[in-house]
């Protein structure tokens, strides 16, 4: 926090480092810009906006695509913007319990641009995308769960059908 007499310096106390007093307006007005984008052009499926009046933590969904055993299921994410964001990723996990080979069971994801592919240029529209893509998608090779990743390699078709499954459990 700003301390009485200090203007140089504020604690991001879900970081604990040390960011400039100017970044946080600056992070709040571009969350606030692409809060704005999204509430105009929102990603096919997805959605997205602040819980309650804490700008820096959201709540998304994400309607699973057709022609994938996620199909119509509806996967809630947190997205938690860093007080240097967008020099820093947001953090996304689901909350929404999903079988999935790069979501673990607590809902950490492993995606690129989530970690050291960061730029930014990104914003939460493209990071809904490329969460929006693993649905298709998934990278095997990047597993948080290998067991998973591994049926997906071997037996495609079982996969779906479990996926399907927890999709009618988990996400409906």
């Amino acid at each position: 926090m700003l301390s009485a007499g200090s203007n140089t310096a504020i604690n991001s106390s879900s970081e604990g480092s040390w960011v400039s007093p100017t970044s946080v307006p600056a992070s709040r007005k571009r969350i606030q810009r692409e809060m704005s984008e999204l509430n105009v052009d929102p990603p096919p499926y997805c959605s997205a906006g602040p819980k309650g009046d804490n700008l820096y933590n959201w709540i998304a969904t994400i309607i699973g695509p057709p022609g994938t055993p996620y199909e119509q299921g509806i996967f809630f994410l947190d997205i938690n913007f860093p007080f240097d964001y967008p020099f820093q990723p947001p953090k996304v996990s689901f909350k929404t319990r999903i079988y999935h080979c790069n979501v673990d069971d607590t809902g950490n994801l492993s995606l690129d641009i989530l970690e050291g592919s960061w730029s930014p240029a990104l914003t939460i529209a493209k990071v809904l995308l490329a969460i929006q893509s693993i649905f298709t998608n998934p990278n095997p090779y990047k597993s948080q769960m290998p067991g998973i990743a591994h049926l997906y390699l071997s037996d495609k078709a079982k996969h779906d059908e479990v996926a399907a499954q927890w999709t009618l459990r988990f996400a409906r």
